[in-house]
């Protein structure tokens, strides 16, 4: 781990003065992980990707102000889950039709492919915030704090968004399993 932080540092530098390739390889690195975060929160794919791309395209933007002594990582997360619960509150008020059974999650091809397809579908069925909180806990594998470091919450809030969601989570997976 200690070698690939080294490199990510290197290529952050390298990026803030202006090197495409190390940009590149930034982008390469954090990638998958950022389109995946945005597709769990949003259940979108087209969505997900325009989430990661103009998340990504934000942290660049604002590279000059990154402190490279931070990992890059929990950084672009914490703007990909924003952007995806801004995304999923303006589409729950918009109300869309034609969503469609989340069936075609399940495929090899797509990023919720590791969980179950009963386990998409429920958590298809949270609010955007607890479906941020579990993602980021996860499948991200970020600790609580992380968590409430990165959405900028108070760890108490963090701790009972994950709770609950876990709890609704359960009670979805419940009821189908009847």
């Amino acid at each position: 781990m200690a070698g690939l932080r080294g490199d990510e540092r290197a290529w952050i530098r390298g990026a803030q003065a202006g090197s495409l390739s190390d940009l590149e390889t930034l982008f390469r690195e954090h990638w998958p992980r950022a389109y995946r975060a945005a597709y769990l929160v949003v259940h979108d794919g087209q969505a997900a990707e325009d989430i990661a791309q103009e998340s990504f395209l934000a942290a660049i933007r604002a590279l000059d102000r990154f402190d490279r002594r931070r990992p890059f990582g929990p950084w672009l997360h914490r703007i990909v889950v924003n952007r995806a619960i801004d995304w999923a509150r303006a589409r729950a008020l918009r109300a869309e039709v034609g969503d469609g059974p989340l069936a075609a999650v399940a495929e090899e091809d797509q990023p919720g492919a590791a969980f179950s397809p009963p386990l998409v579908a429920a958590l298809a069925e949270l609010s955007p915030e607890h479906r941020a909180v579990i993602v980021l806990r996860h499948l991200l594998e970020y600790t609580p704090g992380e968590i409430a470091e990165l959405l900028e919450l108070p760890r108490g809030t963090v701790n009972s968004r994950l709770r609950r969601g876990l709890d609704e989570l359960a009670e979805h997976l419940e009821r189908e399993g009847r």
